[in-house]
Formats: structure tokens, sequence, C-alpha cells
């Protein structure tokens, strides 16, 4: 499928600020299940940008802007084709056994031990594991199904929120408020995974769902962030607790990270007052 993504991050400011550098992760990913074809950024005050690759593979533009200014918009645009199928699983599955033999091996733990190790967002708490002993890996027929479960009872057990956390929440604060956004839903979900030495990413993008909004786009959007966890013998899948979906066409990643922290969309410094942040979204359907 088609998609087109229109992404502008508008800062005003009530004063001139000056020596802002900014780095931007908006560009989306090629891979097994999405192509991108065309993507380009715009920035204003016009600047040179210096593209580069981090540690996870995501593609960086960073930039500066020294001159005053009083506004920066950052635009961008991209043309992605996503396949219209379920997730890749058509590798042969290991037995329940040989999956949790694997990920408690020394290789395969030095592997993906980035995504294994707690971070200041995922950290494990009893309050964590208390949550995670719902769902016992001798209750399911593998960790393919262990992993969805999982998804659905955060789902099922958290409100959508918007006004109850922040950037800054942790999964020890949103479970104690059952109550939080994608971010939200995404960390509690990779923590619980990495709890069990199950190796899990988290991953920023967008959500294609203006179909189920009238067959248009005319309502807010946002970006979106959701869950790939490497499940062995079938590798990285992902999982959108939020939606209690698996991963599929309607889904554009950008990149992935070990938290929030890691693929931030934008950020960066300057100097001057504070100012006021605008994002807008438009994710549309095009025809193929």
């Amino acid at each position: 499928m088609k998609i087109q993504i229109n992404h502008t991050t508008r800062y005003t400011y009530p004063e001139p600020v000056t020596d802002s550098v900014n780095e931007i992760r908006l560009t989306p990913r090629t891979n097994y299940r999405q192509s991108c074809y065309h993507h380009e950024v715009d920035i204003f005050p016009p600047a040179n940008l210096l593209t580069y690759e981090d540690f996870f593979g995501n593609r960086v533009h960073a930039y500066s802007v020294n001159k005053p200014h009083t506004e920066m918009v950052i635009h961008t645009r991209a043309t992605v084709v996503t396949e219209d199928r379920a997730q890749r699983r058509d590798l042969p599955k290991l037995a329940l056994e040989d999956q949790i033999t694997r990920i408690k091996e020394e290789e395969f733990q030095n592997r993906y031990i980035e995504y294994i190790l707690p971070t200041r967002y995922t950290e494990v708490t009893p309050e964590l594991m208390e949550f995670a002993s719902q769902h016992p890996f001798d209750e399911a027929e593998d960790l393919y199904e262990w992993t969805k479960r999982l998804s659905s009872t955060i789902y099922e057990q958290f409100t959508y929120d918007p006004e109850a956390t922040s950037v800054n929440t942790t999964v020890k604060k949103a479970l104690k408020l059952k109550r939080g956004v994608c971010q939200d839903y995404a960390h509690l979900m990779i923590a619980v995974c990495r709890s069990v030495g199950l190796p899990s990413r988290y991953v920023s993008g967008y959500h294609f769902v203006g179909d189920l909004q009238g067959g248009n786009a005319d309502f807010e959007q946002a970006s979106h962030a959701w869950v790939e966890t490497h499940i062995p013998g079938s590798g990285w899948l992902g999982f959108d607790p939020t939606n209690n979906v698996e991963v599929n066409w309607r889904y554009v990643k950008l990149g992935h990270g070990r938290d929030y922290k890691d693929i931030v969309p934008v950020k960066g410094v300057y100097r001057g007052a504070s100012g006021n942040l605008e994002v807008t979204v438009d994710v549309r359907l095009l025809d193929n």
C-alpha cells in the first residue's frame, strides 16, 4: 500500500533566539516490509543538513541556525510503500522449550544486550514483575503467542489518556496510573519482555487510520510508537499494545532504539526564551 506522510514541527518564540542546534529522526526505514521511495526535508530558516546513521541504524539529519530567529519550521514529506500482508513468520518455528533455552544462552544475550538491559524508562521493579507474572512462559504455546497475550493484556488493563503522562513518564509511574499514551504502552511492554530476557525495542513511526475516520484525514493525527520483539526462530516482529494488533500495512516505521530517548523525532538546544511547539501530521493512503 502506498502511504504519504506530511509532518510539520513548528517552534515559535516570544523573542529572537540564537545558536539553535538540532537533530531530526524522521526518515522512514526501508526494510523487508516497507520501502521509502521519496523523502524530503525543508527547514526554515534555511540551513545546511548533515546526514548520518546513528548507532541503531536510524537516519539522522543534523543542522544549526546561529542567526536570531523567532520561528523555526521543520517539514518532512515521505512516500512509503508497505507490504499488504501479515508479518513475516514463514521461518521455521522453534518449540517453546527451545526458545527459552535460546534466550538464556550467552551468545544470544551478548548479541541483543542493548535490547535486554533496562533503561531509565523501562526499569524493572517489583510492581513490574508482579504485572509480568500474569503470563508465565509455561502457559503459552510459544514466545510469539506469549508476546501477543502480553500486548492484549496491556491494551485491556490500561486506559488511553493523553493528559495522564508526559514524555518523561517512566514505566513505574505508568503502572501506578494504569493510564497513558502509546509511548507508555510501548515502554511497559518492552520492560516486561526484557524482564524475562526477551529482546525488545521501541519503534517510532506513523499509523494510518484515515479510512477508519470516515475516509478522510480531517482529524487530529500524530506520530505513533509500538514495539518490536525478537522471537527466537522468527526474528523481530512488531506489536502495538495501544491498539492490540500486530504491525501490518498501516504502520510506517521511522526508526528504533532502546526507548523513546533514542528515537526522539526532533530534539535540539538553543539560546533564548522558551517557545511554543506545534506538531501537525497528515498520513494519507494514495492510489497504487
